[in-house]
């Protein structure tokens, strides 16, 4: 099952996805700039061999819901989000307003 729904902070929307697979959920919040994800998002991907596509992301790991991935710790951020401000540790949500 994929569920799609707006979430609103600060006045902004995003779009948060929930996929629910065999033993476990992937979880994405984006906007046309960026996005945040599980534990499922390889940040050294992006940073490594897809560089040149300059992808704005972070991840959360141990996240089982969109309103949990909104409070998390980020435990990695790709370079380009880095370069935007967003850092290891700051929350989901606050990630996201630096995507704005």
């Amino acid at each position: 099952m994929i569920e799609l729904s707006p979430v609103e902070i600060n006045g902004h929307t995003f779009l948060a996805v929930t996929v629910l697979l065999p033993k476990t959920t992937l979880l994405s919040i984006s906007n046309d700039k960026g996005y945040i994800m599980c534990g499922a998002l390889d940040v050294g991907l992006l940073n490594e061999k897809l560089k040149d596509r300059k992808i704005i992301a972070a991840r959360a790991v141990g996240v089982r819901t969109i309103e949990q991935l909104l409070n998390a710790p980020m435990e990695s951020v790709t370079v380009e989000a880095e370069a935007i401000g967003i850092t290891k540790g700051m929350l989901g949500k606050d990630a996201l307003l630096k995507m704005v």
